[in-house]
């Protein structure tokens, strides 16, 4: 489990500086052009890396059912989407919304047994920690202290500059 929570956390880090990146390169790139680059740079360096630590093995994928070679295209949702969640929200409250929403669908996979997971009850214990975190991000948002005030946010590829509001 040690193991687990390492690995966990090492994660968590690298996701939050590749957020930190990514929404540097959208300034600069634009959207699709960030999305590209992510996805196109992690596809060459996974690839490398697979081949040196599986070899051939890596292309062994007759037992993988064939609908989840999608699961590729779902990461363009994901860069895309958090790229625009931090231009608009800013990075903390962004991913906060991303987490939790990655949180709540999780429980609700596991409950149902959605894609070849194994079936898991909801407890009152899972509904609770789900409602914490919605509660800690609500919180988070709207502390004391803090005012709202228009930032203008410009993209290369905008014909104007959006305004988007911020809590600072």
């Amino acid at each position: 489990m040690l193991l687990g929570l390492l690995f966990a956390l090492i994660a968590g880090t690298l996701v939050g500086l590749q957020n930190i990146f990514n929404s540097k390169v959208n300034e600069k790139a634009g959207s699709w052009t960030t999305t590209t680059l992510v996805l196109g740079l992690g596809f060459m360096a996974s690839f490398i890396l697979g081949l040196f630590f599986e070899g051939s093995k890596m292309f062994d994928l007759q037992q993988m059912k064939g609908w989840y070679w999608f699961s590729g295209l779902l990461g363009i949702g994901v860069v895309a989407g958090i790229v625009q969640a931090i231009r608009f929200l800013g990075p903390t409250f962004a991913i906060s919304i991303v987490l939790t929403s990655q949180l709540g669908f999780a429980v609700l996979w596991d409950s149902l047994g959605w894609m070849g997971l194994e079936k898991v009850p909801f407890t009152f214990q899972q509904f609770l920690g789900v409602l914490i975190i919605i509660s800690g991000a609500i919180v988070f948002k709207w502390s004391e202290g803090r005012e709202e005030k228009a930032e203008v946010i410009p993209s290369r590829h905008d014909s104007k500059a959006e305004v988007s509001k911020s809590i600072v």
